[in-house]
């Protein structure tokens, strides 16, 4: 299956596309990872996404749907792929359906991991990462710490990334609702999109993804 993968920050997009991924026997393609992997290696992409990174300019379209295009036609591609984070907007939608058609190839399916805003806020506002280790995370909610402010696993401090600020989260929203959100649009004109809920514990919403994904 060729899959894109939608929904606003906090949505469990990543965490998803994991599970997925590997149920579904496709690899993973995320926009972060295609990004990391081209700058380690010192692509020519990659060193045109840097110089852009390092001005603190957002990375060109036509940069984006390169990598990904490069990594869509890699090997372990061939028999499909689940795309996390490209396309981004109306203008790597578009740019992705000349690629596939070009190989006489096109999407089956746009799973649409739908969340409340509210919950978008609380989800991310709530997050608290471990200054001695960034893989100590917990959720002042879902997963507090049993001392506030304090790791459970070091002892150390708990902080909230800037990122992950009220106004920040609500600022991203923003930005998704102005670009990306309308390539659900692009897409259900295509008859392609599946909505689910992305509420509740992630096996859940795995499963609930699995069986949209079969009916479509």
């Amino acid at each position: 299956m060729r899959i894109v993968l939608v929904g606003p920050p906090g949505a469990g997009k990543g965490t998803q596309a994991a599970y997925l991924a590997k149920n579904l026997a496709i690899p993973h393609i995320s926009t972060g990872d295609l990004f990391r992997a081209n700058i380690s290696q010192g692509t020519p992409l990659g060193q045109k996404a840097q110089e852009f990174m390092r001005a603190g300019q957002l990375v060109p379209d036509e940069v984006t749907i390169g990598m990904a295009k490069d990594r869509m036609q890699q090997a372990d591609a061939a028999g499909g792929f689940l795309l996390d984070g490209f396309p981004r907007n109306l203008a790597q939608a578009e740019a992705l359906d000349g690629i596939l058609k070009a190989d006489g190839l096109k999407l089956d399916a746009v799973l649409d991991l739908e969340v409340p805003e509210d919950e978008v806020v609380k989800r991310i506002a709530g997050r608290r990462i471990c200054r001695n280790e960034s893989s100590h995370v917990f959720h002042a909610i879902y997963n507090p710490p049993k001392t506030e402010g304090v790791c459970d696993a070091c002892g150390g401090e708990l902080y909230q990334r800037e990122d992950d600020s009220e106004e920040t989260v609500r600022k991203r929203l923003e930005v998704y609702h102005s670009e990306t959100e309308p390539i659900i649009d692009y897409y259900k004109a295509q008859g392609l999109v599946v909505t689910i809920s992305a509420l509740g514990k992630v096996a859940e919403v795995t499963q609930r993804a699995m069986a949209a994904l079969d009916r479509d």
